[in-house]
């Protein structure tokens, strides 16, 4: 199923294409499974976010990162690839057709060391993890981010920064909600509730970025 919100951008529609085009492509066998799944309607995080990601890792130069949603596999392998050999990227996902997509992006791309695929509940998972993780990325199921969050700040060191991506939904995150429709009313409630929790976290410091559906950037000041 498409996610719908994925084609509302939350800024001018031309600032979205001028950033998706005009930023420098990702190439090779990566940018074979970006332009691959952009043709078969899969979502995986769009191109200004690709270029975001790759800028944010090379300053922090993370050695252990950790994502949450692994779909096809593609930001797994573009965190992999950024990092370089030293770094090593565990990710997870529930989902049986999802794992096999990934698993074959992995061994096209040469990844399969450097990127551990973990099936399962996520919430089960996460609880069975040690860390510490100095780079998350959250992008999974939006309902479960708050159910999701005191496990990735449990394995977050001081000075991890927790990347969480589609937290606009779709531009109606602030709207009330009874114009929300009731298929996503849970959603809407758990990601205000998400939000909320994190920007008055007095061990928290957090920073909203305007990139697809939204980017939340969370770094943790103390225990």
């Amino acid at each position: 199923m498409l996610n719908e919100m994925m084609h509302r951008p939350v800024v001018k529609p031309e600032l979205v294409e001028y950033m998706r085009t005009k930023q420098r492509q990702l190439t090779g066998g990566l940018g074979e499974v970006e332009a691959d799944a952009h043709k078969r309607g899969v979502p995986v995080i769009p191109h200004e976010t690709v270029v975001f990601m790759q800028f944010l890792l090379g300053q922090l130069r993370p050695k252990q990162v950790l994502e949450i949603g692994a779909a096809i596999g593609f930001s797994s392998s573009l965190m992999a690839e950024t990092i370089g050999a030293d770094g090593h990227v565990t990710t997870i996902d529930r989902y049986d057709v999802m794992i096999k997509q990934a698993r074959e992006t992995y061994e096209r791309l040469g990844l399969t060391e450097r990127v551990t695929l973990l099936e399962g509940d996520a919430k089960d998972v996460l609880q069975s993890l040690s860390g510490p993780y100095d780079f998350i990325f959250m992008d999974s199921a939006k309902a479960k981010y708050i159910e999701f969050l005191p496990e990735c700040l449990r394995l977050l060191p001081v000075g991890g920064v927790l990347m969480v991506d589609d937290v606009f939904q779709g531009g109606t995150i602030l709207a009330p909600l009874e114009e929300i429709p009731r298929r996503n009313r849970s959603i809407h409630k758990k990601l205000n509730l998400f939000l909320d929790t994190v920007m008055t976290d007095p061990k928290l410091t957090s920073s909203l970025v305007p990139l697809g559906d939204g980017v939340l950037l969370i770094t943790k000041d103390s225990e």
